[in-house]
């Protein structure tokens, strides 16, 4: 298969033979991680620029350590709230574009931003989060940490936990994981979830025992500082008495479930310590996971119709 795109923007426009592709690409690159000597020289002589409007030290870390394992050069833009807007997207874009960019990863507080950009430069440009929309590379390093754990993606039921509606990876994971074969359930308070996501193939519970029940992977989504939540959300105290994930709810799943989080989660708020410690946690594989992923997109995005020429 060859990968043709430009750009890597969002999964609901990714089909699943391109998803499985990648998740094997970047089974490759965990060779290259696991070495001695990390470098490759795929993107060598070519420049990645790292352009976020909004903080994120993990995802920049993983992204950043990908491009150098790759041997590209990097550039690190460190751009302020005051400029997050598009017509200043646009002119930075531009202006990268001029400099002879091969690649931007672009993090930005808008929907639409990375498309946005896309469309007006010639480099290939990564989404690496825009609002709430998606944050693709983000849900592929949790499809690679389920491929790894369960072996595909067909029949398994997948529960998604939580803060749904302001969470963008989760947009991002629930188009990879239906179009791959997967059975998604969600869960999480009735203030916390969008509307009409059944219409999209998704169950909807608002039991969390009965959503849990013969699951095969558990995702549980990082609240944010509870002021911000205001009506939403009484207490993380009420949060926790329904949607916290305990040893107990966890028995209602198969035996062999796995539980992942996008990391730095709120302990016994979100999830119990006991889970956090023990091996059916696999946040730690995800981290992994996640340069992979972001080797593969890079890489493959050189040998289409960006980056490398």
């Amino acid at each position: 298969m060859i990968f043709k795109r430009k750009d890597f923007i969002s999964l609901m426009d990714t089909t699943a033979e391109e998803l499985l592709y990648i998740l094997d690409t970047a089974e490759t690159m965990k060779h290259v991680i696991g070495k001695k000597n990390k470098k490759s020289p795929y993107l060598e002589g070519k420049s990645v620029i790292i352009l976020f409007y909004e903080k994120s030290i993990r995802s920049k870390l993983s992204y950043e350590l990908a491009a150098q394992y790759l041997s590209a050069n990097i550039v690190d833009i460190v751009a302020s709230e005051e400029s997050s807007r598009y017509e200043n997207l646009l002119e930075m874009g531009r202006t990268i574009d001029q400099m002879g960019a091969d690649f931007i990863i672009c993090r930005h507080p808008m929907s639409g931003s990375a498309k946005f950009i896309a469309e007006n430069v010639k480099a290939s440009v990564i989404n690496a989060g825009d609002g709430l929309n998606e944050n693709p590379s983000r849900a592929l390093l949790d499809l690679m940490t389920i491929k790894n754990a369960k072996g595909g993606f067909k029949g398994l039921k997948v529960v998604i936990i939580g803060d749904v509606e302001s969470t963008r990876v989760t947009r991002s994971n629930i188009w990879g994981l239906l179009k791959l074969g997967a059975d998604v359930c969600i869960v999480g308070p009735p203030t916390m979830i969008p509307p009409n996501l059944e219409d999209f193939g998704v169950k909807v519970f608002y039991d969390t025992k009965e959503a849990i029940k013969n699951a095969d992977v558990i995702i549980t989504l990082r609240l944010k500082d509870e002021e911000t939540y205001g009506s939403k959300l009484a207490s993380f105290n009420e949060y926790k008495n329904f949607f916290k994930l305990n040893e107990e709810l966890l028995s209602y799943a198969n035996k062999d479930a796995i539980v992942m989080h996008p990391g730095m989660p709120n302990k016994n708020i979100e999830v119990s310590s006991s889970i956090l410690e023990s091996t059916r946690f696999l946040m730690d594989d995800q981290i992994t996971n996640g340069v992979a992923v972001r080797m593969a997109l890079l890489y493959l995005l050189s040998l289409g119709n960006g980056g490398i020429v």
